[in-house]
C-alpha cells in the first residue's frame, strides 16, 4: 500500500526545494527601489526614524500638536548648542513638535561611495530641533519675542510680536513667501 503512494514528485531532493516547487524554479519577488539613493553634494535632510512612534488618538489619527512656528518664520535659537543663531523655518514635524531650520543643527553624515572605485563623501545634514527651542524674530526691531495671537477690523485672526507689535501674518508676507517655495519648485 505505501508503494502506490510514491510518486516522482515525492523524490526531490533538499536542494530542489530550495530554489522551486515541484522542479519549477522560483524567484525572490523583488520590490521596486522606493527609496532613491541621495545625491552626493546635495542638501540631505535627516528622516523621522523608525522606531519613533507618533502618539494616535482613539480612532489610530495622529495626535497633532499646535506650534507657535510656521514655514517660512524667521527664528531665533534660544536652547541648544546653536544658541544665537538665527534662521528660517524651512520644514514642521507636528507629530513631535519638532522644527526644521535652515543651516542650524547640522549633523555629520559619512556617505559611502555607490559605485567600485568611487570614495565616500563627508556630507552636513540638517536635523530637526525642538519648536520650544526657537523664539520668532522681528528683522527690523533685531529682537526675539514671544507671539500673540489678536483679530483685525477686518476679521482675520493673525500672529504678532508681543515686544513690538509687529504683524507676522499679513498678507503680504505669505505671499513673499510662496512666490518664494513656488520659484524653488
Amino acid at each position: 500500500m505505501a508503494m502506490a503512494l510514491q510518486s516522482p514528485a515525492l523524490h526531490l531532493s533538499h536542494d530542489s526545494l530550495s530554489n522551486g516547487f515541484l522542479g519549477i524554479t522560483l524567484n525572490a519577488p523583488q520590490r521596486p527601489n522606493s527609496q532613491a539613493a541621495p545625491k552626493l553634494g546635495t542638501n540631505i535632510r535627516m528622516a523621522i526614524k523608525r522606531w519613533e512612534r507618533k502618539e494616535v488618538k482613539e480612532n489610530s489619527l495622529p495626535v497633532v500638536k499646535k506650534l507657535h512656528v510656521k514655514i517660512g518664520d524667521t527664528v531665533k535659537v534660544i536652547a541648544g548648542h546653536d544658541k544665537g543663531k538665527i534662521s528660517t523655518v524651512t520644514q514642521l514635524y507636528t507629530h513631535n513638535s519638532k522644527i526644521m531650520l535652515k543651516d542650524v543643527n547640522l549633523k555629520t553624515k559619512h556617505v559611502k561611495g555607490k559605485a567600485e572605485g568611487e570614495t565616500g563623501q563627508i556630507v552636513q545634514v540638517e536635523a530637526p530641533i525642538h519648536s520650544s527651542n526657537v523664539m520668532l524674530y522681528s528683522k527690523t526691531a533685531k529682537v526675539a519675542s514671544r507671539v500673540g495671537h489678536k483679530t483685525l477690523e477686518d476679521g482675520s485672526r493673525v500672529r504678532y510680536l508681543l515686544k513690538t507689535g509687529e504683524v507676522i501674518d499679513s498678507a503680504e508676507e505669505w505671499k513673499k513667501v510662496h512666490k518664494k517655495e513656488e520659484k524653488k519648485e
